[in-house]
């Protein structure tokens, strides 16, 4: 259904609308077809899980009410406080694990094969020979899976076993993380991991409030502000919360990290204190404390932990090759019955006839080889052992062995931005004043300024601190328009940037009772920048302090009510704090307004996006064209302003303020009109521009995944603008391109007329918000993701960890193409563990991505030859591998059916005993695996030519096609060595089983040379060892070879024959082919 039609019709199809994506499932029709062709293991598996949903009926969540201290006053049972990321118990390990394996059509049906050798009547050579493979196979995995879930035990277990002090009646006592309960008084350490989710009560900050680390939540390393609880803050000492009556109302646990809605209410004073709660007065589990020791009380634990509820459980990933092997397995399959049913058929139904054609089934067994699970087990081992050993990408690790062939098939690439792009270190690059622009180069001018400027002001007063501004300042309100001279400019534009800020620095050496001069005196040691450490939540207001630090003017000391300045003399001027309007993504804008303590004098400052800006400052006709020249070059800008106000009128708004503030109802609106009221005609005093550092090589890196054909989109939780802004810095999306910026949708018509905006567009970038995502996938799932997925790049920002993993999951099941994640942040964890393939970044955000993830690397750039060279070899000689295994079975079934053919069609085995265990064995092994050593293009060329990589997306390398092609190669080979030893053996049966035998051994030998690419020293090697094993066991095969009938001349051409009329063919078919229609790689190796 198009997009495109009125309004009118709009309304009218609502209906058509709603149905539409689920109308496209109900099409497909479910007959015997569908049951056959997996329709049985969906039924089967939809019935386990209505099984385990009965068992474990999940439990309502609900809201709470928790007395402080008082665990056992709770009305419910609330979950164990335990990590758990183990699949398994000891209950379950090997039921699991065998379903896992034998959920494979390829292993259940040895399984029954092998089973069938019980019964006498159907038994055809020895046990060993149909066991012994299958057990091997089995005993690996059941190893591996073993290693992997020892490995999460232990880490979950490390983690569970954290101590916490916990606040009890009796004093301080220690208590284990999984000990925790709702309703504990947990005390948090500085740098400490917080265990549960709680409600922030106390902090040894006199402020009243901390700062908390949220990196493994949300994937911002910039650091949040949190508020104690007013009333139990005010207490005298700590042991006073245990002498109050006092509970929290908690809503019942959600997914939203960024939001709360709470009450705390204390019962036992006149009237009872209520006080609201909110997202401020919270500390999440898994964010770390960056100041200060906190005591808080637990509100949910366990799986109700935010944290928790936006991690999805990990699966057990399948690579798309398994799934292809698996298919044609069942291919090879129905050819066994039907090449049974037709000897049955020949035979002409006579006697048992039911049992002799189970007897041709597992005659005809090794048409499916075992072997063929242990070779591409061994080969994806071997595979990860390269990657590991790549001294071009150090320090990548494989953590899930079973999918090195997905590197090779991406079409999708989701990626975080923090910490994965950028390094999220912003840096100062460029002030703008309107008629001069001063870049990183010319720093030292603006310093040289800063330094006259407050040695002027210090000659002219003899109190240095007593009146730093006054020469800037006085002639201000007369004339604003009057030219100002440059140093003077520079001097109030640095001010305002080292004061408009929520930054406070903090000491890490410093003494709780330290005062403002101790502070200064420390700052002046040459190793200041070890001392102190801006803490901030915002990135971007970090680069800006430690800008006019480095200019000469430090920010020194910051509480609630005043913040400290130092100038390049050394002396400290005092500001008060008598506003502070905080940046919203709604107003895109900061102010404070303070009062400097030596001249009295009132300034407004404000600095904000320049589109907030424009409209708020005097009219100007340069800022507009600068925003855009920095936006240009990957800068984020900000515009500073100010605004002097006299006492009069700072008093007239702060009694217009309070009164709004005070207002129940349209609260935030009217707050909003009387900051407005302020916000008109100020002086724009500069433009500055800060740039997040991208990772090492990210621009190449990006352009060489785009070539190869891979679609990046780019997922994350910063604002907007920020996420735009990477997005072009990081060429992400390239310069020529256009962006479409989706408005924010919050109804369906409004998602509608968006939808048809974006349409009319072509080529260009997509950005759009979390929210109105969620709107779009409501009402146009299909709609949306069908247009998102044209876009040559797209940009997510807003994004909650669930939607993360949510937008992995649309584009499986829309595209049926394969995806791959990115990320270094516990919030990525969700997105990672949805993919098909997983990568991590061990990050500054902790190593919680590179643990769930499937491969886990120490940098971005690492992922070009990860997927360029890595996943092509894995993908390509998986492929080879898998159908070289499979022809090696075909062509003994081949023998068999014309051997059973000629020998009226009886069910008697060709070959016996060990010859088939040596066969898919020692003779043959060693050779038929060196092929994991292949490669069809050097990795340098596979680096320099990207679009090589579109060729293996479509998965040409294993298809219907190219297993035809190697059926028929069997069925030839097959046919040429029996034949041909029928008609060149001598009176007895025993030479045709030699002949025979000994053409097979040195066949498959030849056609491993066939198949290789580039030779290596180990394939000579393996081709020689299994040569020289073969004759070698001559001596000892007497049981089944004449030994003086192997050693005659006779023998050896008759071998040689047959040898050369079987491989002669297919080699000049390779030359000619090589020759008239090289692949794509040849022409360019050539």
């Amino acid at each position: 259904m198009p997009l495109m039609m009125s309004e009118e019709a709009f309304e009218n199809d609502e209906s058509d609308y709603q149905t539409l994506p689920r109308a496209r499932v109900s099409q497909r029709r479910r007959g015997l077809g569908w049951f056959l062709c997996g329709g049985w293991k969906v039924l089967c598996s939809s019935c386990c899980e209505c099984l385990v949903h009965t068992c474990r009926r999940k439990k309502e969540l609900k809201a709470r009410t928790v007395w402080l201290g008082h665990p056992e006053k709770c009305e419910e049972k609330y979950p164990k406080n335990a990590i758990k990321n183990q699949k398994y118990n000891i209950v379950t390990f090997v039921p699991g694990v065998l379903y896992q394996q034998f959920k494979f059509f390829l292993n259940l049906y040895f399984l029954v094969v092998a089973c069938s050798q019980f019964v006498p009547s159907l038994k055809i050579g020895y046990l060993y020979t149909y066991w012994a493979p299958l057990g091997f196979v089995l005993a690996v995995t059941m190893v591996r899976e073993a290693v992997d879930e020892v490995r999460r035990c232990r880490r979950d277990k490390e983690m569970n076993s954290q101590l916490y002090s916990k606040l009890t009646m009796r004093g301080k006592v220690q208590v284990k993380s999984s000990d925790i309960q709702v309703g504990d008084l947990i005390i948090v350490e500085k740098n400490q991991r917080i265990p549960a989710d709680m409600i922030f009560l106390r902090t040894s900050e006199k402020t009243g409030s901390c700062f908390i680390r949220t990196d493994q939540l949300d994937g911002e390393t910039d650091w949040k502000l949190r508020v104690a609880v007013v009333c139990t803050q005010r207490l005298p000492a700590l042991g006073d919360l245990f002498s109050i009556s006092a509970y929290v109302y908690a809503q019942k646990p959600q997914l939203d990290i960024h939001s709360f809605e709470g009450n705390f209410t204390r019962e036992d004073c006149d009237p009872p204190i209520h006080e609201s709660l909110s997202i401020e007065n919270t500390l999440w589990a898994s964010t770390v404390v960056a100041s200060g020791t906190v005591i808080g009380v637990v509100i949910y634990t366990g799986k109700e932990m935010r944290s928790v509820l936006n991690t999805s459980q990990s699966k057990n990933k399948v690579g798309l090759l398994d799934l292809e092997l698996n298919r044609l397995t069942k291919a090879l399959f129905l050819a066994q019955v039907v090449l049974s049913v037709v000897m049955v058929a020949l035979q002409g139904f006579l006697g048992p006839w039911f049992r002799n054609l189970f007897r041709f089934v597992v005659l005809f067994s090794y048409i499916i080889p075992i072997s063929l699970r242990v070779n591409l087990d061994m080969g994806k081992s071997a595979y990860g052992w390269m990657i590991m050993k790549d001294e071009n990408i150090p320090g990548t690790v494989v953590r899930t062995s079973t999918i090195p062939e997905e590197l090779g098939r991406l079409v999708y690439l989701l990626t975080d931005k923090t910490g994965t792009l950028t390094q999220n270190e912003m840096v100062f690059k460029r002030l703008h004043l309107g008629t001069v622009s001063y870049g990183t180069d010319t720093m030292d001018e603006i310093q040289s300024h800063i330094i006259q400027s407050y040695a002027q002001v210090s000659s002219t007063q003899s109190n240095g601190s007593s009146a730093s501004s006054t020469p800037s300042r006085k002639p201000q309100p007369p004339a604003p328009k009057v030219r100002k001279s440059v140093s003077s400019r520079i001097h109030e534009a640095v001010k305002a940037i080292a004061l408009c800020h929520n930054v406070t620095p903090v000491y890490e050496s410093r003494v709780n009772g330290a005062s403002a001069e101790s502070e200064g005196t420390e700052a002046d040691q040459d190793f200041s920048d070890d001392n102190r450490t801006y803490q901030a939540s915002s990135p971007d207001e970090v680069a800006l302090v430690r800008w006019t630090e480095s200019v000469g003017l430090t920010l020194v000391n910051r509480d609630l009510t005043s913040l400290q300045l130092k100038t390049p003399a050394g002396h400290i001027l005092t500001y008060y704090i008598l506003q502070i309007f905080p940046f919203t993504s709604e107003s895109k804008r900061m102010g404070i307004i303070v009062r400097e303590e030596a001249t009295g004098d009132i300034t407004f400052y404000m600095k904000g996006a320049d589109v907030a800006m424009a409209s708020i400052v005097q009219y100007n006709d340069w800022l507009e064209e600068e925003c855009g020249n920095m936006a240009r070059e990957g800068l984020r800008t900000l515009v500073v302003a100010k605004k002097s106000l006299t006492e009069e009128q700072y008093q007239d708004f702060e009694s217009r303020y309070n009164q709004a503030k005070l207002s129940i109802h349209d609260r935030s609106l009217k707050v909003a009109a009387v900051v407005e009221s302020l916000e008109r005609e100020m002086e724009l005093l500069c433009l500055t521009g800060v740039e997040d550092q991208l990772q090492a090589d990210v621009r190449p890196t990006l352009e060489l995944l785009r070539n190869a054909g891979i679609k990046i989109w780019m997922l994350t939780g910063d604002k907007l603008e920020t996420a735009t802004c990477i997005a072009k810095s990081s060429h992400l999306v390239s310069r020529s391109q256009d962006i479409h910026v989706f408005k924010p949708v919050s109804s369906r018509g409004e998602a509608h007329l968006e939808l048809n905006a974006f349409r009319r567009k072509h080529d260009c970038a997509l950005v759009i918000s979390g929210d109105s995502l969620e709107v779009c996938l409501r009402y146009y799932e299909h709609e949306f993701v069908e247009l998102a997925c044209q876009c040559p790049a797209v940009v997510c920002c807003r994004c909650s960890p669930t939607q993360k993993a949510q937008i992995v999951r649309l584009l499986q099941q829309h595209t049926a193409n394969r995806t791959c994640a990115i990320g270094d942040g516990g919030n990525d964890v969700s997105m990672i563990q949805a993919a098909d393939c997983g990568i991590g970044i061990e990050g500054k955000e902790g190593k919680q991505a590179s643990l769930a993830a499937d491969f886990s690397i120490t940098q971005f750039k690492h992922i070009g030859r990860l997927l360029m060279v890595h996943g092509r070899n894995s993908y390509k000689r998986s492929a080879a591998l898998g159908q070289f295994v499979m022809h090696r079975g075909m062509i003994i079934s081949t023998m068999q059916a014309v051997f059973s053919s000629i020998f009226y069609f009886a069910s008697v085995p060709l070959y016996q005993g060990f010859l088939m265990v040596g066969y898919a064995t020692i003779y043959t092994m060693f050779p038929v695996f060196s092929l994991v050593l292949d490669q069809d293009v050097k990795p340098e060329m596979a680096l320099l030519y990207p679009e090589l990589y579109k060729d293996l997306t479509k998965g040409r390398s294993l298809s219907f096609k190219t297993f035809l092609i190697w059926v028929l190669i069997s069925v030839y080979q097959g046919g040429i060595l029996m034949y041909g030893a029928l008609v060149l053996f001598d009176q007895e049966f025993v030479h045709v089983v030699a002949i025979s035998f000994t053409a097979l051994i040195l066949t498959e030998l030849l056609m491993v040379a066939l198949t290789i690419r580039t030779w290596h020293w180990l394939m000579v090697v393996a081709e020689l060892i299994s040569l020289g094993c073969y004759l070698a066991s001559l001596a000892f095969l007497n049981e089944y070879f004449d030994l003086s009938f192997i050693t005659t001349r006779v023998f050896l051409w008759k071998v040689c024959v047959i040898t050369l009329v079987s491989c002669l063919p297919l080699y000049i078919i390779k030359y000619l082919k090589r020759k008239f229609s090289p692949p794509s790689y040849s022409k360019l190796s050539s």
